[in-house]
């Protein structure tokens, strides 16, 4: 086997940072985020088929002494607090024994109860919180899966109660968001759907997906064209996470290696139509903009596979590509991975 022809980004700076362009109000008029994108018959995101009602349970900070026969997951349904929260209070490594007499500090707030088929956008959206914050308070990391009976902490938001519309209103669906919070809560025993190459398969909301365990390798273009927009910090100090690159109109859009489709739609309003792929090693790829999507969640693409067709949706200024490289969360200069040019 070829050794993966790729290279390492740093790792990212903690704090804040400006937002990415395709989260500020467009320049282009507000039709062009309208523009008609033609996709497959598919259900409805994950997060908009099972919605989630804001139920959470309050617990206050308590000390709970170790009973015969309690087990970690026991401890956390008779206190209502996460079973991963009292690890972490506790520094308790897996398989997270336990020891009558044991006292054990229990952390307080509000815990989720996550159900079956749940995402992380549901969770967050139905609390008003963004979903990254949802991921720092609980230290989730990779892949991001949750589990049917998890309890999630819930970070309160400032101002008190708020209501649904304000709720909505308060959160932004982006890339980073679908990647970390789109895949339905699996259940224990349930394993992910295995990717398979046909199109006509229609998975389930319910279904969570997983990405190809192979390196990716080497990556191709997606397009060829001309690079209007380069990756990092513009003129006016907004963020590009990825690459701009013109084409024709009905230009076919290349997976850059082979991956599993993690989303495909047109859920985020400034990207149109997009399609997601995973890749192994953590790589992301991601591909805004286009007119027409020709692939399903879930299914198995090859490097070179056409999986959408160009066109100018979302807040394009012109038939373009919108293309990101992502190493785990952090967005990589798609110019630094692909091949020279």
């Amino acid at each position: 086997m070829v050794a993966p022809a790729v290279t390492f980004p740093a790792e990212p700076v903690i704090g804040p940072a400006p937002k990415p362009d395709h989260q500020r109000p467009p320049t282009a008029p507000p039709q062009r985020a309208h523009r008609d994108v033609s996709k497959l018959p598919a259900p409805r995101p994950a997060w908009e088929a099972r919605q989630v009602t804001p139920d959470a349970r309050s617990i206050a900070a308590q000390r709970y002494t170790v009973r015969p026969g309690d087990t970690l997951g026991a401890i956390a349904a008779r206190t209502g607090a996460g079973a991963d929260a009292i690890a972490r209070a506790n520094a308790l490594a897996p398989p997270f024994p336990v020891r009558a007499g044991q006292t054990l500090a229990i952390p307080g707030g509000r815990y989720h109860l996550v159900r079956a088929g749940q995402t992380g956008i549901a969770i967050a959206r139905a609390y008003g919180v963004p979903w990254r914050e949802v991921i720092a308070a609980n230290a989730l990391d990779e892949p991001y899966l949750l589990r049917a009976g998890q309890r999630v902490l819930i970070p309160h938001t400032p101002g008190g109660a708020i209501s649904a519309a304000e709720r909505a209103a308060a959160f932004t669906l982006d890339v980073d968001t679908i990647l970390t919070g789109g895949e339905p809560a699996v259940v224990a025993g349930q394993a992910p759907a295995t990717p398979v190459a046909s199109p006509r398969r229609v998975l389930a909301p319910s279904a969570a997906t997983v990405a190809p365990a192979a390196l990716p390798g080497r990556f191709v273009w997606p397009v060829d064209g001309t690079i209007v927009r380069r990756f990092g910090p513009g003129a006016t100090g907004e963020r590009n996470d990825g690459i701009k690159i013109a084409v024709a109109l009905d230009t076919p859009i290349r997976a850059i290696a082979d991956g599993t489709v993690a989303y495909v739609g047109s859920e985020v309003p400034a990207l149109g139509g997009l399609v997601i792929v995973r890749h192994g090693g953590g790589w992301t790829s991601v591909y805004g903009h286009a007119g027409a999507l020709l692939v399903q969640r879930g299914q198995a693409v090859r490097k070179g596979q056409v999986i959408a067709r160009s066109g100018e949706s979302g807040f394009a200024d012109r038939p373009e590509l919108h293309f990101e490289l992502r190493r785990g969360r952090t967005p990589v200069d798609p110019t630094t991975q692909l091949p020279h040019r």
